[in-house]
């Protein structure tokens, strides 16, 4: 094992996603659910930034000035790359956690986010962490963290411990890892097809199995190989954060403040009874069979009184991102899958199928004679903003400010997408972040770029560009051959694009 990987895999790249709660302007619409001031940020740190496309687009996308480090040295160099294309300022580095989290030159900061490291990493690791963010966290500033947690994760343990172990033991020496993981899988399933006793009275490995089986098998690499893999306890972390004068704010995941979707009306009575907030998180964790949490903590909460929680909350404003057609009025929580009241959602979603920004007081305004209340549709707006339709936006100034470095971001972005598929989003300035943006979609804005307008000029552009790769379309899950059955999929699809997205990107500031 080489020592600098510390037991973390290292010898294939991870993946190139985009993770939007990150984003500091997130934190406001959960933080004012609970009546909890939401802080001012203007400095942040990234811990463990893969690829660095989510640092890279936050610090594009605001004037917030971002920080981080990943140590895997090739993913440094493009996340570097990637800070240099957009000019944004941002400093990256390829140092380990002990390393940079000594560092001398760096600030305090407002916010501070880890997302999916925390239980994948050694105790020393851990240890230097929390001291970093008890030094280095402002008063008033967030943790964000998001991790593997029990009682969600307990069946997943005896899975990855038989994969790792395989990889350890049975892999020839000098194996590629991703060989070593399909290695793994098939004798896992090979060991289930004998119907041991573990499988029987344990179901749900075997349902795990399968999902592990269907996922990124550079995910499965760095989720289920590491040396160090610990799902955590929400109680034990709290009690580690605590040493650092955190507190817990709330749940960064949105359709986790909606009772109705998570809980039933009895085990939302039965854990309001619980007066200690973090037994009722742990508590809540056994009742929702919890597996991955995303969370605020803040150090030094301030609670608003009504009247200033009412305010703040009328002031924030937000954007449609999705078609209005298409936006399905359906929602997925613990509970399953629940239909949306249309009598609610469908006149918000009137009011914001142009596509302008909006304040929550300017709807309540509109919806006056509907006899909506402001509660009813502040959590209607949390579900859509759970669900990916809408976005907060931040001001007129800032966005003006953070245009020159996400437009040369999305140039790097496009010119990327003439040869690869790994980057699906782009930087807006309109919200700060990151807006999913799929392959064709950046293909036809390249060629929207040279002039070519029409739908089938941007059919031919995409063709003309994925053909000579080998690539084809995708038509219901099965590959397109023929040139003109490919140019006439690309055409339908770009006809969409025109009819319904551009627009939308253009709104964002993308196009």
């Amino acid at each position: 094992m080489n020592n600098w990987t510390d037991g973390y895999i290292a010898d294939i790249e991870y993946t190139y996603g985009y993770y939007g709660e990150l984003n500091p302007l997130r934190v406001a619409m959960p933080f004012l659910n609970v009546a909890l001031m939401p802080p001012t940020i203007a400095t942040a740190c990234e811990l463990g930034f893969g690829q660095g496309v989510t640092v890279n687009i936050h610090a594009a996308a605001s004037d917030v000035r971002w920080y981080g480090t990943d140590f895997n040295p090739g993913q440094a160099a493009f996340a570097q790359s990637l800070a240099e294309s957009a000019r944004s300022g941002a400093q990256l580095f390829d140092q380990s956690f002990g390393e940079f989290c000594n560092r001398a030159d760096l600030p305090d900061f407002d916010f501070i986010a880890l997302h999916g490291i925390y239980s994948w990493i050694s105790d020393e690791n851990q240890r230097s962490i929390l001291d970093f963010v008890r030094r280095k966290l402002k008063v008033g500033g967030v943790l964000y963290i998001s991790y593997n947690t029990l009682p969600g994760f307990a069946a997943t343990g005896p899975l990855q411990h038989l994969l790792s172990e395989h990889g350890r033991v049975m892999a020839p020496p000098g194996s590629p890892l991703l060989g070593k993981v399909d290695a793994a899988l098939e004798f896992v399933e090979k060991l289930m097809a004998l119907n041991p006793v573990y499988g029987i009275v344990n179901p749900s490995f075997i349902e795990r199995l399968r999902q592990v089986k269907n996922q990124n098998r550079q995910y499965v690499a760095h989720e289920y190989f590491n040396h160090h893999w610990r799902p955590l306890r929400f109680a034990d972390l709290a009690e580690s954060l605590g040493e650092a004068k955190l507190t817990f704010a709330c749940s960064a995941h949105y359709l986790d403040h909606v009772d109705a979707l998570n809980l039933t009306t009895d085990q939302h009575r039965f854990l309001a009874e619980l007066t200690d907030p973090v037994f009722r998180q742990t508590v809540r964790d056994f009742i929702v069979n919890a597996q991955f949490r995303r969370d605020f903590w803040v150090k030094g909460a301030r609670r608003l009184p009504l009247v200033d929680q009412v305010e703040a909350l009328k002031q924030l404003k937000i954007m449609l991102t999705g078609v209005r057609s298409e936006v399905a009025l359906n929602v997925t929580g613990a509970l399953g899958k629940r239909d949306m009241t249309p009598t609610v959602y469908d006149p918000i979603l009137e009011i914001l199928a142009d596509h302008a920004p909006k304040t929550i007081g300017e709807i309540e305004q509109s919806l006056s004679g509907a006899g909506l209340r402001l509660a009813t549709i502040y959590e209607a707006i949390m579900v859509l903003a759970g669900k990916g339709d809408l976005v907060v936006v931040q001001d007129e100034a800032a966005q003006a400010r953070a245009k020159a470095h996400t437009d040369r971001l999305n140039l790097r972005i496009l010119d990327r997408a003439r040869t690869s598929s790994d980057l699906l989003h782009m930087a807006s300035p309109v919200n700060g972040g990151g807006v999913a943006a799929g392959r064709f979609h950046q293909l036809f804005l390249l060629a929207s770029r040279q002039g070519r307008q029409s739908a089938d000029e941007m059919a031919q552009f995409a063709w003309d560009t994925i053909s000579p790769q080998g690539q084809r379309v995708l038509r219901e899950g099965k590959t397109i051959e023929s040139q003109e059955d490919n140019l006439a999929e690309l055409a339908i699809q770009a006809r969409d694009f025109i009819d319904h997205r551009l627009s939308i990107f253009q709104k964002l500031q993308i196009a």
